[in-house]
């Protein structure tokens, strides 16, 4: 018998409203679900046993449910994988507020817009990536492809942060953990106020 399974999560750090626990169960509930995993995590970590649990026990005919698409993935090119994955197996994802991504007609057509945003989102990630080693690049004792001195490192990202760039981006671009560039912004912010 197809069951229709619902997810909820939370993330510790941010109960933001309206994402609460209570309020994501009773939304699944409401729109049909048999059963609601419930989820919470650390911002520290990425890992979510109980969904990894629930993606392997689904099987053909059974439906994922969850209130939007970030409660079971962190970008677009994450949860187009992982809906694509679950519609091999026969797996309907029915994300409340974009509709259910099945192999109906209107289910292909949300699973393309939500391909081309994956595709947008990897471009857009790459563009600044590569607009941010443009920046690291022209301070002195950055060098591309050879380990560049730290500090020229530090100043890179710093130069990223000040530009705009998320701390993600400016540790993509150096190669810098984010608490190293964290550490780096903060010596410059105690110089001189940014």
């Amino acid at each position: 018998n197809n069951m229709i399974y619902g997810y909820a999560r939370v993330s510790t750090k941010k109960q933001l409203d309206g994402n609460g626990l209570e309020v994501q169960e009773k939304a699944l509930l409401d729109a049909g679900a048999d059963t609601v995993v419930k989820e919470q995590y650390t911002g520290t970590t990425m890992q979510r046993p109980k969904l990894d649990v629930l993606l392997e026990q689904l099987t053909a005919g059974d439906t994922l449910m969850a209130a939007k698409l970030d409660r079971i993935a962190r970008t677009a090119a994450e949860g187009a994988a992982v809906i694509r994955s679950l519609q091999e197996r026969g797996v309907a994802v029915h994300i409340l507020n974009i509709g259910i991504l099945d192999n109906s007609t209107t289910g292909r057509l949300m699973m393309n817009v939500l391909l081309a945003f994956a595709e947008f989102e990897r471009d857009m990630i790459v563009e600044r990536t590569q607009a941010g080693r443009e920046i690291a690049r022209t301070h002195a004792g950055y060098r591309e492809g050879r380990r560049p001195l730290p500090q020229a490192r530090k100043d890179a990202a710093v130069a990223m942060i000040r530009n705009g760039y998320s701390y993600k981006e400016a540790c993509e671009a150096t190669g810098l953990s984010r608490s190293t560039v964290l550490r780096a912004v903060q010596v410059v912010r105690g110089k001189h106020s940014l």
